[in-house]
């Protein structure tokens, strides 16, 4: 099979987006440093306690409950009930970032940050969270594409493809489709992923702020498990849109993804955050 070769313009915007999602991530974090005098040693906390239990914990669970064949696994009965349901198929890929990820914060602020009461904290943490997110996710994501797109115009992607269809026959049609949209990839697509990780971003920020209350104040501990619920809709709503249970446009969906992201950190923000005038341990935090 003949794949359509990537053109100048598509690669231009995949550097373009690999740049931004790589490099933005850490302007931001020190300009927060800077500012705000924080320890860095909080943003990297933040973006290790994503990779421990987003990635290294909460995936490989998932992918044996939901995904087995996508992971070259043997189908079992509850992920054949599970795939059979698309709602609860949904309820689930939204429970698990839901459930790992705020415990992921709650265990941070609960451990190696017990003695940063300082409501800097917070957003130094969400920093951490989110941007390391945004630079796995999407960062790396965009550096596949661009070798893809290079296979693709050398000839070389059939290669791939063969050693695809050899090892996962299901996964070949996932990269034809993926080789059509690298051919046709658009200004319109790199904003809309630009788009969908400020809002990821500012919802990271705004639950890292809702954990952080939990942990420090008792009578504030019920936030935790509201980010959990606010967590598990919000992906859960998304995977809703991924099996065709709502049709709504990208921009549709980063709309209303967008508004509860601005809530989300908003209201942390200046319910808490704002209100909080303890700066216990602000100085002097230099690491």
């Amino acid at each position: 099979m003949e794949f359509t070769k990537v053109g100048n313009e598509q690669i231009t915007l995949m550097v373009i987006g690999t740049i931004i999602f790589l490099v933005v991530p850490i302007i931001i974090a020190i300009i927060w440093k800077i500012r705000k005098k924080e320890r860095f040693s909080t943003v990297t906390v933040g973006a290790l306690t994503f990779l421990l239990f987003a990635i290294v914990l909460e995936k490989p669970i998932q992918n044996v409950l939901v995904f087995p064949v996508q992971m070259g696994l043997a189908e079992h009965g509850a992920s054949r009930f599970i795939n059979a349901r698309p709602v609860l198929w949904a309820f689930i890929v939204g429970l698990f970032p839901g459930v790992f990820e705020e415990t992921g914060r709650f265990v941070a602020y609960k451990t190696v940050l017990k003695k940063r009461k300082n409501k800097e904290t917070s957003i130094s943490y969400g920093i951490g969270h989110g941007g390391f997110e945004v630079m796995l996710i999407l960062g790396l994501t965009f550096i596949t594409y661009i070798s893809y797109s290079l296979m693709i115009n050398t000839g070389t992607f059939k290669v791939v493809i063969d050693q695809v269809i050899n090892q996962a026959p299901d996964q070949a049609d996932q990269l034809y489709a993926l080789a059509g949209q690298l051919a046709s990839f658009s200004v319109s697509d790199l904003a809309v992923s630009i788009v969908e990780r400020i809002v990821a971003f500012l919802y990271h920020v705004g639950a890292s702020i809702l954990v952080f209350y939990a942990c420090k104040e008792k009578k504030y501990l019920w936030l935790y498990p509201l980010a959990i619920v606010i967590h598990t809709v919000l992906d859960g709503f998304m995977g809703l849109s991924l099996v065709n249970v709502i049709t709504l446009s990208d921009w549709a969906l980063e709309a209303i993804f967008g508004i509860c992201a601005a809530f989300v950190f908003f209201g942390a923000y200046f319910m808490l955050y704002k209100k909080d005038k303890d700066d216990i341990g602000k100085k002097g935090q230099t690491v």
